[in-house]
């Protein structure tokens, strides 16, 4: 699966990351915070937060808005070891 992290700059075009990459930089650093772009589907985020607490790890998962408009926000996923 591939998600697309949020962009750096309204014009930019989002970057993506596979699960597995996730998943690696989980592994090495522990706790990790990332910050997904509002392309991403609501299901995929979900089947995210599903695969990282069935391997035992603690999921938030919230809503960013950093705008007065409704299109301005932003996913925030904390995975905690």
């Amino acid at each position: 699966m591939e998600l697309k992290l949020a962009r750096e700059d309204l014009k930019a075009k989002p970057k993506k990351i596979t699960l597995e990459k996730i998943e690696e930089m989980v592994e090495k650093e522990g706790n990790k915070i990332f910050y997904f772009d509002r392309e991403n589907s609501h299901k995929d985020l979900m089947e995210l937060v599903n695969y990282f607490e069935q391997r035992g790890y603690s999921v938030y998962f919230r809503e960013v808005k950093y705008g007065l408009d409704e299109n301005d926000y932003i996913y925030e996923v904390h995975i905690l070891a």
